[in-house]
């Protein structure tokens, strides 16, 4: 089970595939397996892919005091250095995405190109979550119903439409019960999320940015997106029609392409 030694602490990661380095960097309470299986194998057949836990998820080592987005992005960096890898491109999705702006903007030169997937940037004219929406999840959780707060949560995630198929909510089931997500480590990451602002940074980001967002994201809504696109200069919009939060369950052929498409695209210009 391979780790690398960040600040002090042990981050794990899985390792598949050959091509160039590309990062994935996952959501709050997302861990490596929640990009599944069919999803790694994809990019795998393009790029050299690691997936990492966040600090105090999954196999990572155990976190007890508050952190910054900024912070997971430096171990993101940290990451970097310990994989002996000048520069890789990066995925990051929602709050994985706010620690890939921080990287980016922090570290440009490492980042080859940037995708940044249904996240959100802070600042006049974003949207996080419906207040509903975390009231009744945090309910669940809260009051120790664990299993409806998983399904909810599954539900707000996706789409009406793969919500549907049971196999797919047995997939979250296992991960879950696999390797939960400490309500403490949650808090904590909710807290970081509620700083994070980007938005009057990004027009002076310089790195090739692609923007990924499903149009019935109910998590952060796709105008997120939009934003962060508009920012961003020469940033690419993609907004899969349909599609819920989680775009590279719903749609993984579709979103390992738009990246290997992203990376070539990024190449051939310079």
């Amino acid at each position: 089970m391979p780790h690398a030694e960040v600040a002090g602490r042990r981050l794990h990661y899985v390792r598949q595939g050959r091509g160039e380095p590309l990062l994935l960097v996952q959501g709050l309470s997302g861990n490596h397996l929640h990009w599944g299986d069919d999803f790694l194998e994809l990019l795998g057949e393009d790029f050299d892919v690691v997936a990492y836990d966040h600090r105090g998820i999954g196999h990572s080592d155990h976190a007890a005091e508050p952190f910054t987005i900024g912070e997971l992005a430096a171990d993101a960096a940290a990451l970097l250095d310990a994989l002996g890898w000048e520069s890789a491109h990066v995925l990051g999705i929602s709050m994985g995405g706010m620690v890939a702006q921080e990287l980016a903007l922090a570290h440009p030169r490492r980042v080859r190109t940037l995708t940044l997937g249904c996240t959100y940037c802070g600042g006049e004219g974003s949207r996080l979550t419906d207040a509903q929406v975390v009231q009744r999840l945090g309910e669940l959780m809260l009051n120790g119903r664990t299993e409806e707060a998983l399904r909810y949560g599954f539900e707000v995630n996706v789409s009406g439409d793969f919500a549907r198929d049971p196999a797919h909510y047995e997939m979250v089931k296992r991960i879950a019960g696999e390797l939960p997500a400490s309500l403490n480590v949650l808090m904590l990451q909710l807290q970081a999320v509620a700083g994070h602002d980007t938005s009057a940074r990004l027009p002076d980001l310089d790195v090739p940015t692609l923007v990924v967002h499903g149009s019935e994201d109910r998590m952060l809504d796709a105008d997120n997106g939009r934003m962060i696109a508009a920012l961003v200069p020469g940033a690419r919009l993609e907004i899969l029609d349909g599609v819920g939060h989680a775009f590279w369950w719903e749609r993984p052929e579709h979103a390992a392409g738009l990246i290997r498409e992203h990376a070539a695209a990024a190449a051939t210009a310079q």
